[in-house]
C-alpha cells in the first residue's frame, strides 16, 4: 500500500491565525491517524504578496503548536523548473495555449455564471497577430466529480463554470492551479486535507492531474472559519494572529471547531459545512 503523505501549504502573507490553524491541525491529525507523513510547503509563488521573513514566522508558529513536518519544508519559489516542464508538456499536447487578452478585455468579454466570471475561450483559435500575455489550459464540459471525505459527492463542469483557466499569468508568475498540482505530484502527496474555500478549485486540479498523468490525491475539505460578516479569516479581514502564549488553548479551540475531542481524530465528526462563524 502507498504510504500516506499529507501536507499543509500556507502562503507567507501574514502569520497564522485561528482559521489557518484549523487547516494545519486537520491535515496533521489525519496524517497521524493514518500513521503517515506530514509535509509543509510554503506557497510563495506570488512573491509580491509575500512578507519577507513570514515563512520563518509561520514555521515557528507551527513548531510552537507541536506541528513539525516529517521532512524539510519546501518553497514554491524554488520549483520554477518543474512548473516549466509541466507547462511545456501541456503546450506540446496542445492542451495549453497563449492568451493575448488584457484585463479590460477579460472584464468586458467574460460570461457571468452564478456570480462568477467565465473565460469565453477568446484566444483558443489563435492570437490574430497580437502578443501573448498569459497561458491558459483548455477545458471541457464533461462533468468532473470526486468523493470528498467531508463534503460528500462533488461535481463540476469546468468549461461552463470557469472556462479555460490560467497556468502562467501575464506578469510571468505561475498560477496556483498549476503549481499545486505539480507540487503534490512531485511530493508524492496521497491525501489533501484543506479548507473548503478551495473546494471549487479541485475539479480544475483533477483535470490537470489527468492531463499530466498524475494520480489524484484523496480530498477532504474542512469548514473554513469566517467572521460574523461571512468573510474568511485572513490578513485582509483583520484576523488576529494566534496567541501562542498558550498553544494548548489555541489547539483545543481548533479541535472543537473540527468537531473533535482530545481522544483522537475522526473525519466523520467534522461538520459537513463549507464555513462556520467563529467569535471575534
Amino acid at each position: 500500500m502507498t504510504l500516506y503523505r499529507g501536507r499543509f501549504a500556507p502562503s507567507p502573507t501574514g502569520p497564522l491565525h485561528a482559521g489557518s490553524l484549523v487547516s494545519a491541525l486537520a491535515s496533521w491529525l489525519d496524517a497521524r491517524a493514518h500513521g503517515g507523513r506530514w509535509l509543509v510547503r510554503i506557497e510563495n509563488v506570488d512573491l509580491a504578496r509575500c512578507v519577507p521573513g513570514m515563512d520563518r514566522i509561520i514555521l515557528q508558529q507551527l513548531a510552537d503548536c507541536g506541528l513539525t513536518p516529517d521532512e524539510a519544508p519546501v518553497w514554491q519559489s524554488q520549483r520554477g523548473a518543474l512548473y516549466q516542464q509541466a507547462l511545456d508538456r501541456l503546450i506540446a499536447q496542445r492542451q495549453a495555449y497563449p492568451c493575448a487578452c488584457t484585463r479590460k478585455e477579460l472584464e468586458d468579454s467574460a460570461l457571468a455564471v452564478d456570480g462568477a466570471r467565465v473565460y469565453p475561450g477568446t484566444c483558443r483559435r489563435g492570437l490574430a497577430g497580437r502578443p501573448a500575455r498569459a497561458v491558459r489550459l483548455r477545458t471541457h464540459d464533461a462533468p468532473i466529480g470526486f468523493e470528498d471525505a467531508v463534503q460528500g459527492t462533488i461535481e463540476q463542469r469546468v468549461e461552463s463554470t470557469v472556462g479555460d483557466f490560467v497556468l502562467r499569468r501575464a506578469d510571468g508568475l505561475w498560477a496556483y492551479q498549476l503549481a499545486v498540482v505539480v507540487d503534490d505530484f512531485d511530493d508524492g502527496v496521497t491525501h489533501v486535507v484543506r479548507g473548503a474555500d478551495l473546494l471549487d478549485s479541485t475539479a480544475r486540479q483533477i483535470h490537470l492531474q489527468r492531463l499530466l498523468g498524475a494520480r489524484a490525491p484523496r480530498y477532504a475539505h474542512v469548514p473554513v472559519a469566517v467572521n460574523a460578516a461571512g468573510e474568511k479569516l485572513s490578513k485582509q479581514t483583520g484576523a488576529r494572529p494566534l496567541d501562542l502564549s498558550d498553544p494548548a488553548r489555541e489547539l483545543a479551540r481548533a479541535r472543537r471547531f473540527l468537531g473533535q475531542d482530545e481522544a483522537g481524530w475522526d473525519l466523520a465528526r467534522v461538520p459537513r459545512a463549507r464555513a462556520i462563524v467563529v467569535p471575534e
